[in-house]
């Protein structure tokens, strides 16, 4: 990146909305790595794909969408480098230090364990969308980050559901539709 492009990117706007949001960042790095050290990289490798992209961000966009679309892009393309190269985390027995594990109430604790277990075993892109489904975006939102449709995002979102009560060992539709508004 040349030195005008530096100048142009304006370092102080885009310090005080990381700062804002830095909880992206850590929500997309504990989503797809469950090893502190790797979290931390991937944290700083996100963050660094951010200033760089920093001056195409078209400010009339919401940042929150644009900083999900880019951290996700850098994790999932992360998550298939490693696994071109051979390097697969298995998957962990606990997850307690992943980002919000520790802030949550007693008895939604084992909720969070298993939906953090699941993600793992999701393809990065369906990993991305309960992320963002789970952050509580919209359809339209969550269509914007990942560039599919709201259509398709209902679509995926559905099967995701399925898969969690399968995962879950949900068998009933009781708590099925745990957000009352899908």
């Amino acid at each position: 990146m040349s030195i005008s492009k530096t100048l142009q990117a304006d370092p102080a706007t885009f310090q005080s909305l990381i700062a804002a949001h830095r909880g992206i960042i850590l929500k997309v790095a504990a989503s797809y790595c469950r090893n502190a050290d790797d979290r931390a990289d991937l944290a700083q490798e996100i963050a660094l794909q951010l200033w760089r992209a920093w001056p195409g961000y078209e400010r009339s966009r919401p940042f929150s969408t644009w900083m999900y679309r880019v951290a996700l892009n850098v994790a999932i393309s992360q998550q298939r480098r490693d696994r071109q190269q051979g390097r697969h985390e298995p998957l962990a027995v606990e997850h307690e230090d992943l980002i919000g594990a520790r802030d949550v109430e007693v008895e939604r604790h084992e909720q969070l364990l298993i939906v953090q277990r699941a993600m793992q075993a999701f393809v990065a892109f369906d990993r991305a969308l309960l992320l963002l489904h789970l952050e509580g975006c919209s359809l339209r939102e969550s269509g914007e980050v990942l560039g599919i449709s709201e259509g398709n995002v209902a679509t995926r979102l559905s099967r995701i559901k399925k898969q969690l009560r399968r995962i879950a060992g949900i068998t009933s539709t009781a708590g099925a539709n745990d957000h009352g508004n899908e």
